[in-house]
């Protein structure tokens, strides 16, 4: 697994980080443009919206939070326990911060990639998302939605995730150039 956190600049290599910002300095917009975070905040407006609407929440109280990432899945060995993603979890324990947890796929279940889709845990059955290239999928982030990721078996899955807060002090700024 490797992931991209488009905030701070942080991109997994292996077992360690390197800062793309940092690295690629002023060529930095070699790499990014202005219209690439221009759509990433179209995105996560509408994402935000959204959520607000189905939960019946305003999305003036809810806050991006991080860490906000592209997330790159395939079926390479694991080199951290971090590149485990297949182990159940619940966001708001793994992060603390995140009260709702957005998936936009990009990529498709069964034609980019095998295994790799998102499972809820529930003690009467699973239920199982298939990732599909523009799905947005959405949900509360505490420990009513254990769930994981079955291993990615050939391909390549890619993801984005976007998280919010109700709490003021853990939210952020999109990210800028």
């Amino acid at each position: 697994a490797s992931i991209l956190d488009l905030h701070s600049g942080a991109l997994s290599m292996g077992k360690h980080f390197v800062n793309l910002y940092r690295y690629f300095g002023d060529k930095i917009q070699d790499i990014f443009t202005e219209e690439d975070f221009a759509l990433y905040r179209d995105v996560r407006q509408r994402i935000q919206q959204k959520i607000a609407q189905t939960f019946g929440i305003s999305s003036s109280s809810m806050y991006l939070t991080k860490p906000t990432f592209f997330s790159r899945i395939n079926s390479t060995e694991a080199k951290t326990t971090h590149d485990e993603y297949w182990h159940p979890h619940v966001d708001k324990v793994t992060y603390g911060s995140f009260d709702y947890t957005s998936l936009l796929y990009l990529s498709d279940y069964s034609e980019d990639f095998g295994g790799g889709r998102f499972v809820f845990m529930d003690a009467g059955s699973n239920k199982t998302v298939e990732p599909q290239a523009g799905r947005v999928s959405f949900f509360t982030s505490g420990s009513e939605n254990l769930h994981r990721v079955e291993k990615v078996h050939w391909g390549t899955r890619y993801a984005i995730t976007i998280s919010f807060t109700c709490n003021p002090e853990h939210g952020i700024g999109d990210p800028v150039l």
